[in-house]
């Protein structure tokens, strides 16, 4: 088939490259348009687009799908179907109707659970055993198409979103390569999602990824797993930010009888208090400076602790 893929950032390479080695062909590629980065705020094309030029594939970055030029362009490529990982934005009716097997869409839950943009993080965050992926038939709504397939993963105990997510690209570029080359000679029927089972996983946002010292030692370690890498599960210190890296989760000498956010830096590590048991920090990153050991951390301090907020 041919096909224009729609994917940003890089999460979406592996199904790209896929595509790219599939017997489909992939006749251009759509991406956010480039966007300033880092601390000099330079601009930078996204992942696919940097993967779409290296291997000479044609890259449309609209400022908006809702572009009447953009429209014009994808009916000139003729395309038969366009998968979607990650693309960023929400597709006009005028060009969900242009290719004739619609736009598929591969997103990294097993729907209708965590529709939105952070299914990953909401899944850590609110505790599931398993997730997955799902191909859909992209439709007004959110998320909200008929199913063509799914593919379904554990969420490991230490798994932070970043490590979960990258084994679902892995994964889900095998179901959306399966999903097209079933697409191309009629096996596939969509199936539309069941009523019941809907969750909502909308994009996080900062305050999300503020550590609740005040919750048990179980939400405390989710929430952090859930925000890293992205955006950062982060704390207050002293009046400045501070960035907490997943927690080394052994109940091995444990500090006892810490009030929630309270530090205590013992011989076994640097432990702070939760509304159950203590937390021991792992990987830190304090305000201005490289991420670090908590206790290498610890050890440059000087004077009282403090307290976490």
């Amino acid at each position: 088939m041919r096909c224009v893929f729609a994917g940003t950032p890089g999460v979406a390479i592996p199904a790209l490259e896929a595509l790219i080695d599939s017997r489909h062909e992939v006749v251009a590629v759509v991406t956010r348009p480039d966007a300033p980065r880092g601390r000099g705020r330079a601009l930078e094309r996204s992942a696919v687009a940097v993967l779409a030029d290296e291997r000479g594939i044609p890259v449309l970055s609209p400022l908006s799908p809702r572009e009447p030029e953009f429209a014009e362009r994808l009916r000139e490529l003729e395309p038969d179907c366009c998968p979607v990982v990650a693309y960023g934005a929400l597709l006009p009716i005028e060009v969900l109707s242009i290719p004739r097997c619609g736009w598929v869409n591969l997103h990294f839950s097993l729907l209708p659970a965590w529709r939105g943009a952070a299914p990953v993080q909401r899944a850590i965050l609110h505790g599931d055993d398993i997730t997955g992926a799902t191909t859909f038939v992209i439709g007004p709504g959110l998320d909200d198409g008929p199913v063509l397939g799914t593919v379904t993963e554990e969420i490991r105990p230490s798994d932070t979103s970043g490590e979960l997510l990258g084994r679902l690209a892995g994964s889900g570029a095998g179901l959306l390569l399966a999903t097209l080359d079933a697409l191309e000679v009629g096996s596939i029927v969509a199936k539309p999602q069941p009523a019941e089972g809907v969750s909502l996983a909308p994009k996080v946002t900062v305050d999300d990824a503020r550590i609740r010292w005040v919750d048990p030692l179980i939400g405390v370690d989710r929430r952090i797993r859930a925000m890293t890498p992205e955006p950062g599960a982060w704390t207050m210190l002293e009046g400045e930010r501070m960035n907490i890296g997943p927690l080394e989760m052994s109940e091995a000498d444990a500090v006892e009888g810490l009030a929630p956010g309270e530090i205590s830096v013992v011989k076994s590590g640097v432990w702070v208090g939760t509304a159950t048991r203590a937390a021991r920090l792992g990987q830190v990153r304090p305000a201005g400076r490289k991420t670090m050991s908590a206790a290498d951390w610890a050890r440059g301090l000087r004077g009282e602790m403090g307290r976490f907020a």
